[in-house]
């Protein structure tokens, strides 16, 4: 949060967030003071992000549009895409198509910020079973029922596609601890290796300004789990 803050602050504003949600990031960034416009896919989500909105009586302006393909007619000096959400973009040609409307969105010398993770052969080696295995993940309990939940996870790679299917099943147990209720949410992401990220970029007319192994801008290295991405159109 503090990253993506500090970068809205330093272009002044507005700003524009893709896959803006319920608004996570953008309403801590207009409580600072800088005005921010997101863009989300999701009704559903945009729907809460506007309660927020209203509520807080903050300077966001949201739309509702596919973030490869979206135009506002008007350029900004920063555009950010927090929280991974870039890969949901599953193809090359997604995120080419991504980039290219984000930079016909951006001023001279504006900047385009995007985080995702690093990619683990290990992680990915571990989870190629046809049925990978249920991890538990975390719990929590509903405040109104007093029943606990417990989350768990399982990954299933496919190494040639460069995706990972996340199933999540979310258990609900009672005071005895039985299940009572079991609820399945399913999504998939794409994966980016550093090489292939910098290849998009200058294909798309981007410069890369620096790649952070962390929020804390800590150089990129060996140990990194995270990508870091600040870019910028000459």
């Amino acid at each position: 949060m503090d990253f993506y803050q500090a970068l809205a602050l330093e272009a002044g504003g507005p700003v524009l967030e893709l896959a803006v949600g319920t608004g996570r990031v953008a309403i801590p960034i207009a409580q600072a003071g800088v005005p921010v416009v997101g863009l989300d896919h999701s009704v559903e989500m945009l729907a809460i992000a506007w309660e927020k909105v209203v509520s807080l009586g903050l300077d966001i302006e949201l739309h509702q549009a596919d973030m490869r393909q979206f135009e506002l007619g008007r350029q900004f000096g920063l555009v950010y895409c927090p929280g991974r959400a870039f890969l949901h973009l599953l193809e090359p040609e997604d995120h080419m198509a991504c980039l290219r409307a984000v930079h016909r969105h951006l001023e001279p010398g504006g900047r385009f910020a995007v985080n995702f993770f690093v990619p683990s052969i290990p992680l990915i080696a571990s989870h190629l079973s046809a049925m990978p295995p249920w991890e538990a993940k975390k719990e929590f309990r509903d405040p109104e029922t007093g029943h606990r939940f417990v989350v768990s996870y399982a990954l299933f790679y496919e190494p040639f596609r460069q995706r990972v299917t996340v199933h999540h099943r979310y258990d609900e147990l009672d005071e005895k601890g039985r299940v009572v209720h079991t609820e399945y949410k399913t999504y998939t992401l794409c994966w980016i290796w550093p090489r292939e990220f910098e290849h998009l970029l200058a294909r798309c007319g981007f410069e890369v300004e620096a790649l952070y192994g962390d929020f804390d801008r800590a150089p990129f290295g060996p140990h990194s789990q995270e990508q870091v991405w600040v870019t910028r159109k000459p």
